[in-house]
């Protein structure tokens, strides 16, 4: 299993598509074998998607998210589990291990790509 959390000043970022780092965890066994972070491409539709799925990344771990991005991301064979409050990437591993972890597998935030939408996470 390889998780993504999207990260700003070493939380969780309140939305994915703005996040200015994202963490990578690779878990065995049910235990944490490698954690990297990284620097996200530049924002543009897709970008992410494909990044992660590049990187081998096979669980999302956000909190707010679009609906085109979910879709995106969903299709490169990513799990989402959006919506979460925790903002602790270290403790969002535990309760994901532990099947602890609260988030929903859909969007967050509506109105992606209208004209004059503003997230306000």
């Amino acid at each position: 299993m390889k998780i993504a959390i999207p990260i700003d000043n070493g939380m969780l970022s309140s939305h994915f598509g703005h996040a200015s780092q994202f963490t990578l965890i690779d878990v065995e066994d049910g235990c944490v074998t490698k954690t990297q972070l990284l620097v996200p491409p530049p924002h543009e539709p897709g970008s992410l998607p494909q990044w992660l799925h590049e990187l081998g990344a096979t669980h999302l771990i956000c909190a707010g998210i679009g609906g085109r991005a979910v879709e995106l991301i969903t299709s490169a064979g990513i799990q989402v589990i959006a919506g979460v409050t925790t903002s602790d990437p270290a403790c969002l591993i535990e309760d994901l291990l532990a099947n602890r972890l609260k988030g929903i597998t859909g969007p967050t935030c509506q109105g992606h790509g209208e004209e004059g939408h503003q997230c306000r996470h």
